[in-house]
């Protein structure tokens, strides 16, 4: 059976919470997220994401099972606090399509689901209008952290193909607790965007 992917939105997304927070906390406990997250915080987070107005989620599923999925919203109004070092070096927020979580179970990565994901959310934006950019954002690791895998491949080249490019110099900050670390810590998120 083929996995279908689909582009829900508006109340639709309600539907897939439950999938959503599994999916993230899965997926992030590994490299280079190393995320120690909670179904409490992550019903909380995406239960604000399903109210954004233009946000999507594209799942990906084998049969009923939810394998992957991806967020995206405009960014002047989901994600703007994030944001705020993309303001500073010059752009209108309100003109940025932001692509959030992309989470796919390792089984089912290289069959072409990440470029899906991508096409699907680059696809809303346009429907909706009035976007020149499309961004997303990715946590910088130090190269010799001691819990970076030795066969580790960064998704940069995969990013570079579709068309993204890092943003010189724009860093923004995310907090959150890594497995083993009793508090949450800030991290580095470098900013990547292509004109849409």
């Amino acid at each position: 059976m083929p996995i279908e992917v689909k582009a829900l939105a508006g109340g639709a997304i309600r539907s897939t919470l439950d999938d959503l927070a599994r999916l993230r906390i899965e997926v992030f406990r590994d490299w280079p997220y190393l995320y120690e997250g909670t179904y409490d915080y992550e019903r909380a987070y995406f239960h604000a994401f399903a109210e954004s107005e233009g946000a999507v989620v594209v799942v990906a599923r084998d049969g009923n099972r939810t394998i992957g999925a991806a967020t995206g919203a405009p960014m002047g109004r989901h994600a703007a606090e994030a944001a705020e070092p993309l303001r500073q070096a010059g752009y209108d927020l309100a003109r940025v399509f932001y692509c959030g979580e992309s989470v796919l179970l390792p089984a089912y990565r290289g069959r072409g689901l990440g470029h899906a994901f991508f096409e699907e959310r680059e696809a809303h934006a346009r429907a909706l209008g009035g976007f020149t950019h499309v961004a997303f954002c990715a946590v910088v690791r130090p190269p010799d952290h001691p819990a970076r895998p030795a066969n580790y491949q960064p998704l940069d080249a995969f990013w570079l193909k579709r068309g993204y490019r890092p943003v010189p110099g724009v860093l923004g900050s995310l907090t959150w607790q890594d497995i083993g670390v009793d508090a949450e810590t800030a991290k580095p998120m470098q900013f990547w965007m292509k004109p849409l």
